[in-house]
């Protein structure tokens, strides 16, 4: 039962790393040795491994208390039994509350590139940018298509790209990307600014990609492939 549980929970909060709103932070320490740099990996790893909930400092601070009292064999200052029932509502509440900060963000940000020269708002929430006319005809829902591209967050981070063409079936990738490439042709390069009820949506993508994110791709289209074999893609 306890490791069904467990089980469970790795699973919900796999969601994204933990994120931190505090203004004040320790100072990092020091990453010198490689024994230091593996101890760092395994706080990474462990973060990778929380819900993605925004803490202050004081809350990340009982965070900490916890797995230092579990690293150190010291008795739960609560009672797990009674505790564990609540755990997945807590969770789900912080992620609810952290996507919708993040979709209200995205909001305007998707507002300010809709007002930008060429670009075109879809009823979907799409928000579509031609930069380089293809010639031919559009991809079917049914195609398979050659594509170049680059995923990044609001902020212009990159979470993915391939610099080589990868294949993938229209109908089998994420509706910002298919509806956005049905309007593209052959060698057409555009933008898509993509909400996250087009993108993952409330779970998000960990531990690169929040709950709630609004994602921007940058598109090449390679080649229509009608019918083809397709390698998978992150997208």
């Amino acid at each position: 039962m306890k490791d069904r549980f467990a089980r469970k929970i790795v699973a919900l909060s796999c969601t994204l790393a933990c994120a931190c709103a505090a203004a004040d932070e320790p100072k990092a320490p020091a990453l010198e040795t490689d024994d230091q740099k593996a101890l760092y990996a395994i706080g990474m790893i462990a973060a990778t491994r929380l819900p993605q909930i925004e803490l202050t400092a004081d809350e990340l601070a009982v965070v900490e208390a916890g797995l230092a009292d579990g690293l150190k064999g010291r008795a739960p200052r609560v009672d797990m039994n009674v505790i564990r029932p609540q755990l997945e509502a807590f969770v789900k509440g912080r992620t609810a509350a952290a996507a919708d900060k993040e979709k209200a963000a995205g909001v305007e940000f998707a507002a300010k590139v809709a007002a930008e020269p060429g670009a075109l708002k879809l009823p979907s929430g799409l928000v579509y940018r031609e930069l380089t006319p293809g010639t031919g005809p559009n991809p079917a829902p049914s195609d398979t298509v050659r594509v170049k591209y680059r995923g990044s967050l609001r902020d212009g981070s990159e979470f993915d790209s391939s610099l080589e063409p990868v294949s993938f079936p229209l109908n089998g990738v994420v509706p910002c990307f298919s509806e956005g490439l049905g309007k593209m042709k052959v060698g057409g390069k555009s933008q898509l600014v993509c909400p996250s009820s087009m993108a993952y949506g409330d779970q998000g993508r960990p531990p690169r990609i929040r709950p709630g994110a609004t994602l921007v791709f940058d598109l090449e289209l390679v080649e229509i492939v009608a019918q083809a074999g397709a390698q998978s893609a992150t997208p």
